[in-house]
């Protein structure tokens, strides 16, 4: 069998909805041989479509906490050898970072999931691992300095733990004591990659096989009049980037006459009534606004989610587990509605005959929390060639060194998004239009690579 056919067999921790082995399977190279979910109605979604033949035949669920699972049993269970396997995938839940809720630190990050985690890759020894989590991880601090009491405050200087990126350096330094693997970090976004939602991820991606991995660059981006180009990175200048999928593309055409939907009680559809496609709580009337928002009108920022309704002339925003909260609303751009469950699914894009078992909470967490089908097929795409690379070559996998220092690449994933319109009219940047003016859109970071 030639390297460019080889299928690789992947172990998937915290595995959820299976956004992102889905992903990987999806480029034809690799085979999900045994997946670790703890929540049983996560772990009946994938039973259940594995019956209907949407999975690996040779795929074992194995429902438990990864917490108090030891890796050596797993092993001896599934009859597998350490190093046998060739990625170890999964998303450790770290909500504490997560930009939808509240931001946090680390106290003692050993006794955390991320280091089961690691504690997974030590003992299996798999040639890659790629581990997905929140953006606001890669600037997480292990201890929490209040803003007041900082150095540009006043305050003395911040020590190694209250750093930025400390999380993610005290990371990068317990696996290079494990030895031979190689980590590098992408920054991504999930709509500059041609999925129909602005979602912000990092990517960890090590290997055990001496190589500098590299991802793609963005291949989906807003159009823009050429008097804007100065205020381009320089990779996006002279490249014809398609154009971002929408939520239409999406949704528009689905037809389900009775959506499973968390929906809005009847208070927050009357003010969500209101509200025109693409808007959001500035355009009821200031009287509403107070009313409806209480002390968080008062509040300087934050505010973009309150009484949101999207339009499906852009894309869609990063999908929550409950979209039914007034200030993380997700309203439906001509019924008032939120997004039901087979929207969520289409704008992360799995495949049509997929389905989720468990409560509708249940369901909205399996997809709300997924990766996004699209980078994870593009992030199997890069290991899967760097294995085919590594199969070509006479050095031996285990006896390959890492050459280079962990690394951080920002895919300039940041976007700004909080001017979906302008005087209660939509935001749309077009030809016809002169809305040079407007934000949405904007890169707010450019590429740029940083080492730990």
């Amino acid at each position: 069998m030639s390297s460019s056919s080889k299928t690789y067999r992947i172990l998937s921790l915290f595995s959820g909805g299976m956004g992102l082995d889905l992903g990987l399977e999806s480029t034809g190279r690799f085979k999900t041989i045994a997946c670790v979910e703890k929540v049983p109605a996560f772990c009946a979604t994938i039973r259940h479509n594995h019956a209907k033949g949407l999975l690996p035949k040779e795929l074992r669920v194995v429902e438990g906490d990864i917490s108090t699972l030891n890796p050596k049993e797993l092993l001896e269970r599934l009859q597998i050898s350490q190093g046998e396997i060739d990625v170890i995938v999964g998303g450790p839940p770290c909500q504490s970072f997560s930009t939808a809720g509240r931001r946090g630190t680390i106290q003692d990050p050993r006794g955390t999931l991320l280091w089961d985690f690691l504690r997974f890759v030590e003992f299996v020894q798999p040639k890659f691992f790629l581990m997905e989590n929140v953006r606001g991880l890669l600037s997480a601090a292990l201890k929490h300095r209040p803003i007041a009491e900082r150095p540009d405050k006043g305050g003395r200087p911040l020590s190694p733990e209250e750093e930025p990126s400390s999380v993610v350096r005290l990371f990068a330094r317990d696996l290079d004591r494990i030895g031979g693997y190689h980590l590098d970090i992408f920054e991504v976004n999930a709509v500059n990659y041609g999925a129909p939602q602005i979602r912000e991820r990092a990517l960890f991606i090590g290997n055990r096989i001496g190589q500098e991995v590299n991802f793609p660059e963005p291949t989906h981006g807003q159009n823009i009049r050429s008097k804007l180009l100065d205020e381009l990175p320089l990779f996006e200048r002279g490249v014809n980037l398609q154009p971002w999928k929408t939520l239409g593309d999406a949704i528009s055409d689905i037809v389900d006459p009775k959506p499973v939907v968390l929906d809005f009680s009847p208070r927050k559809k009357s003010y969500l009534a209101l509200v025109p496609p693409g808007s959001n709580w500035r355009s009821l009337p200031p009287e509403v606004q107070k009313e409806s928002m209480g002390r968080a009108w008062y509040a300087k920022g934050g505010r973009s989610g309150w009484w949101r309704r999207l339009t499906f002339d852009l894309p869609c925003p990063t999908l929550v587990t409950m979209p039914n909260h007034a200030s993380t609303s997700l309203c439906h751009p001509v019924e008032t509605r939120a997004l039901s469950i087979k929207e969520y699914a289409s704008i992360q894009e799995f495949p049509e005959e997929w389905t989720f078992s468990g409560t509708v909470s249940e369901q909205y967490a399996q997809v709300g929390n997924a990766v996004p089908i699209r980078l994870g097929k593009i992030a199997g795409g890069v290991i899967a060639q760097s294995l085919d690379a590594k199969n070509h070559s006479t050095q031996s996998t285990h006896q390959a060194k890492t050459n280079g220092v962990p690394r951080i690449v920002y895919m300039q994933s940041h976007i700004r998004t909080r001017q979906w319109f302008k005087d209660g009219e939509v935001v749309v940047w077009g030809d016809g239009e002169d809305n040079s003016r407007a934000a949405y859109g904007k890169p707010k970071t450019f590429k740029k690579i940083k080492g730990l």
